[in-house]
Order: structure tokens, then C-alpha cells, then sequence
């Protein structure tokens, strides 16, 4: 189960409310480092808001997204295509490309005045000309997901019996970033490679993920500590919240980077389903070296990990991610995958997909759907349009994450 935490009882003006959340946060945070949250205070409409942006920008043709694409794998902006990236290869491990499309946005250098920062760190955003509503829709939540997200590590920092500031010297220019994610499939036949994923297994790399996400299923998956993958559909309002691989360092393991990934866009019947997601980043200062907290160090601790910057960290996972080169540091990630594997092998998991592999058995009934839109039409609609134009590219798709 995912845990579900109030962030309400922090501000109730009961202590023992207050203290209660703030176990229970650790508790979830060592088990999973996932977890759902209410109570969270972002309004509805800045959501709605949000979610039309997303509408708009990924049901235009493929050919006009592509416009929209940052000039290198190095700048972590604008569009990316389906079968462009490969979260594993951030996580150490081989895959087949990833299915979904997303477009990224974030802090820039021109957002901290009077800081030297470097551009390649916080790139200037690429802004798609349409749809017109799309940048404020964009903007607004990323301001209430960037305040959530420093609303959390203050909340950590009392978990951890640390004063509720004390990361605050290393999020005051944040590199952080949001990802719009669309999951769906394009008309005509679907073949997928053995392992493929809407999105492959990985940790995020930061500090805190907020992620908004359709309550949908086939979609996101968290690996639990046995290695089996746990399905998670957020609650009604709710919103997930997700540890990265930075608060696992500043712990020294205490607290778990969760390893997460997104199966294919196809049910157990053989239907086309659309996701989507927007994931924000909290990733902590690029020139901040995290090392080790003293209190999760010492006699029958693990030997913490060598301190890092936040920018090189970065530098290597979205190397392995986005310019495809696989992360050859990420030791401890590629074992947790494979660990899964082992466990998936020997019969253990859910009830559900745990291997896409199994989707292939399903494939005919969703090529005969897409082949005949008269029997599937109201099934497919809404993916036609979410990929109108995008028969350019073979075997393309999109997905929410």
C-alpha cells in the first residue's frame, strides 16, 4: 500500500497532530520513499489550468512539437519525442526506448539576478508559441509546485530532528524542473520490444518530486523493498509526492530514493488508455555538495557515499537519460532493478502487468481496434487527436507519467 499523509496536521495547531505526520512521513520515507499526499493546499483551478496547457500543446501534430526541441541532449528543455529517451540508462541498465513524449521547463539563469550561475545548470525555456494559454497554465503551477516542494523539505528536516530550515542554504536556487508527460498510442500497428516501457525504470535525482497524475491504470508502478512493483492510482485531490536520489545520499539511506517506472499504455484487454502527468523536480543549488547528515552516519551505519555537487550528479544521470550514454556510478539502482527482475522470475508481484512483455499477447486485439475505428471509435478518439500527425514517426507514442 502507499502511504497516504495529511499535510494539514502540520498547520492544525495540535502538536501531537503535527508529530504524528511527522512519523509518519518518515516511516513512509524509509519504507518507499513514496507517498501520496493531501492537504496539500494547490487549488483546483491551477490544476485545471494546467491540464488544458497539456491538452492543447500535445494534441498538436508531431511535425509542430518537434519545433520545440532543445538544440542538444545536454539542455533539459523543451519537447522530447516518444522513443527519445531512456530512463534506465540513467538508472545503469539497457533498455528498449521509452514511449512516452514530454516537454520540460524550469528555473533559469535569469530567474536568480546577481548570481553567476551557470546557463548550461539553468537554461533559458523554450516557449511553444501555442496553444496561447499555454505558458501561464504552465507557469502558475509551477510556482504552487515549487512552494509545495519547499513547503516538504522543511517538513523533512523536522522528521529528520533537524531545524526546519536547514536545507534552505541549499534550495535557494534550486535547479528545478517540470515535466509534462503524455502517454497514449498512435493509429496503426503497435509492436513493442520485449521490456518496453512507457517509461523505464529509474530514481529521480534530486531532492522531492511533486507529481500531479491521471488516476488510470496501466501507469506508474513503485518497487517495493521485497522488489516487487506496486501499482499506485492516487486518490481523489491527492497528489505524489516521491524521494530522490540526493535526499537518499544526505540520509546515507535512511530515507530511499524510490525506483519507479510506467508500463506500455495498454490494458489487460487489449484498450489504448491516455496518461498524463507533470512531474516538478526539486533538485537542490547545482554548486551544493551533498554529503552525508552526521546523525545518519556512525557505528552500524552504512559508510556514506563520497560528497557530490548537485550539478555533477545531474550531469551524469541525465547523460545516461536524454544523450543515452548509461550511467555507469548508478551501482546501487541497477541492482534494485534487476533485483525486481529476480523477483518477477520466481513468481512474486502483483496481480497485475508486471512485465510489459506480457502486453505482447494482447497486441492483436489492439491493432484490431486501431485497424477498425468504427468498432473502437469512442476508445480512440481521444488518442487520434492526442497524436494527429504522428505517423512520421514509427511506432511513436505518448504518455503521462
Amino acid at each position: 500500500m502507499i502511504p497516504v499523509i495529511d499535510l494539514a496536521m502540520a498547520t492544525a495547531g495540535d502538536c501531537g497532530l503535527r508529530n504524528r505526520m511527522l512519523r509518519q512521513l518518515d516511516q513512509a520515507a524509509r519504507d518507499l520513499g513514496f507517498m501520496q499526499v493531501q492537504g496539500h493546499g494547490i487549488n483546483r483551478r491551477v490544476l485545471g489550468a494546467l491540464q488544458d496547457a497539456m491538452d492543447g500543446f500535445f494534441s498538436l501534430p508531431l511535425h509542430e512539437k518537434q519545433q520545440w526541441c532543445a538544440p542538444s541532449a545536454e539542455i533539459n528543455r523543451g519537447y522530447s519525442g516518444p522513443l527519445s529517451e531512456r530512463l534506465s540508462y540513467s538508472a545503469g541498465v539497457l533498455s528498449a526506448a521509452d514511449l512516452f513524449e514530454a516537454f520540460n521547463l524550469g528555473a533559469s539563469w535569469k530567474d536568480f539576478p546577481g548570481l553567476d550561475l551557470d546557463p548550461l545548470s539553468y537554461p533559458e525555456n523554450i516557449w511553444p508559441n501555442e496553444p496561447a494559454h499555454f505558458r501561464a497554465g504552465v507557469e502558475a503551477w509551477f510556482a504552487e509546485a515549487g512552494a509545495l516542494a519547499r513547503r516538504l523539505t522543511r517538513l523533512f528536516a523536522l522528521a529528520l530532528d533537524l531545524p526546519a530550515d536547514y536545507f534552505a542554504p541549499f534550495e535557494d536556487h534550486s535547479v528545478d524542473v517540470l515535466r509534462l508527460n503524455h502517454y497514449a498510442l498512435p493509429a496503426g500497428p503497435i509492436e513493442l520490444e520485449p521490456g518496453q516501457m512507457g517509461m523505464g525504470a529509474h530514481t529521480d535525482f534530486g531532492m522531492v518530486t511533486v507529481l500531479w497524475a491521471d488516476p488510470v491504470w496501466p501507469g506508474l508502478q513503485v518497487q517495493g523493498a521485497d522488489g516487487v512493483w506496486i501499482d499506485v492510482i492516487p486518490q481523489p485531490g491527492a497528489l505524489l509526492v516521491n524521494l530522490g536520489d540526493l535526499m537518499a545520499r544526505w540520509t546515507n539511506g535512511r530515507w530511499t530514493s524510490s525506483l519507479h517506472r510506467v508500463l506500455p499504455p495498454i490494458d489487460q484487454e487489449g484498450r489504448v488508455s491516455r496518461r498524463r502527468s507533470a512531474a516538478y523536480f526539486h533538485d537542490g543549488n547545482a554548486d551544493a555538495t551533498i554529503s552525508a547528515l552526521p546523525a545518519c552516519c556512525g557505528f552500524g551505519m552504512p559508510a556514506p557515499l563520497e560528497p557530490i555537487t548537485v550539478a555533477e550528479h545531474l550531469r551524469r544521470k541525465l547523460a545516461g537519460s536524454r544523450a543515452l550514454q548509461v550511467n555507469t556510478a548508478a551501482q546501487g539502482e541497477s541492482q534494485r532493478i534487476r533485483r525486481g527482475e529476480e523477483s518477477r522470475q520466481a513468481g512474486n508481484g502483483p496481480t497485475t502487468i508486471n512485465d510489459p512483455r506480457e502486453s505482447s499477447q494482447r497486441l492483436p486485439h489492439v491493432r484490431a481496434a486501431i485497424d477498425d475505428p468504427g468498432e473502437s471509435s469512442q476508445q480512440l478518439s481521444h488518442v487520434r487527436a492526442a497524436i494527429d500527425g504522428s505517423q512520421e514517426s514509427r511506432g511513436s507514442r505518448g504518455r503521462f507519467q
